[in-house]
């Protein structure tokens, strides 16, 4: 049974953190049609996706 203190906790935020801000930032850069922007919430999101996929507690 693993628990929800310590590094995972952290970890976790970490993902969702950077994961919302690849949402804002991907919504903000096709709202003004900024493409660069857009470019950086993708590339904020493929971290996210692969810390995620990458780090398995236990």
């Amino acid at each position: 049974m693993s628990s929800e203190w310590g590094p995972d906790r952290g970890v976790r935020r970490g993902v969702v953190a950077v994961g919302a801000a690849g949402v804002v930032l991907i919504a903000a850069g096709a709202v003004v049609d900024v493409f660069w922007v857009v470019g950086i919430g993708v590339w904020a999101m493929i971290g996210a996706i692969v810390t995620e996929l990458v780090y398995r507690p236990e």
